[in-house]
Order: structure tokens, then sequence, then C-alpha cells
């Protein structure tokens, strides 16, 4: 991609991001900063993105990771490594109870906004497991 092109994806991005954060602030949800949702196993829950974050989160982060097994490779003691690019799944994703009546519907709202960056830049769209994609981009990348 060319970087003109480049930088209007990622601002495309940032701005879905900003959304989603705004509404996730007006729902007020509890974070804990306990990391046990980023062990994924542990917490017996996957995170699927789109490949677009997942390489936008790798390039914007510029940082590869280690993490623990089981879990993201992103995930420094209890926090986020690379909380400010963190892909969509992990910004609607809360331990908090109450969480879980929105968590979905703003999902999916983020998902099709997303969706519509691939679609109106014409780039392939894949959505998968996030550490899988992961991989796949140590070796692309």
């Amino acid at each position: 991609m060319e970087a003109a092109r480049t930088r209007a994806v990622s601002m495309e991005i940032e701005a879905v991001y900003a959304d989603v954060a705004l509404q996730v602030e007006a729902r007020g949800p509890a974070c804990w900063a306990s990391g046990r949702c980023c062990n994924f196993e542990k917490a017996g829950h996957l995170l699927f993105v789109t490949g677009l974050e997942a390489a936008w989160t790798v390039l914007r982060s510029g940082r590869g990771g280690t993490g623990e097994p089981g879990g993201c490779r992103f995930q420094e003691g209890n926090l986020c490594g690379v909380h400010e690019v963190r892909p969509l799944g992990c910004r609607v994703y809360f331990c908090d109870r109450s969480a879980q009546d929105w968590q979905h519907s703003l999902s999916e709202h983020g998902q099709a906004q997303i969706r519509g960056i691939h679609d109106r830049n014409s780039l392939t769209y894949r959505y998968s497991e996030w550490r899988w994609l992961l991989s796949v981009l140590d070796r692309v990348l």
C-alpha cells in the first residue's frame, strides 16, 4: 500500500477506535487490570480480529511481543504492552459482568465499521483468531 493510502486507512482505523472508546466510556465498565482477559486459554475465550487490525497493531507498536503461553504475546504482567494500538476485540471486552449486556452489540458495530474500511479500500478481508494471525504476520513482515 502506498504511503498516502496507508495513512488514510490508519486514520480510518483510529476513527473507529475513537468511536468505540466513547461508547465504552459512556457505559463505564470496570477494568481491574488483572490480565485475566489476556490469557485466553485460562479465561476460556478467543480473540478474533481482522488481518488489517493485526497488521496495524504490529506495525504501529513496532513490537513482536513475547507473552505467556496460552495468552496474548503483548501481555506484560497484568497489563497490555500495546494498549494504545490494541485491536477492536480488546477494546470492547471486559471481565466486568455488567459489560456482557452490551459487549456483543458494540463489537458488531465496530466490526461493521472495520469491514467498511476493507470495502472502501479494496482490501482483502480476513477475520481470524488473534494469535494465529500474529504468527502469519511473523512470517510475512
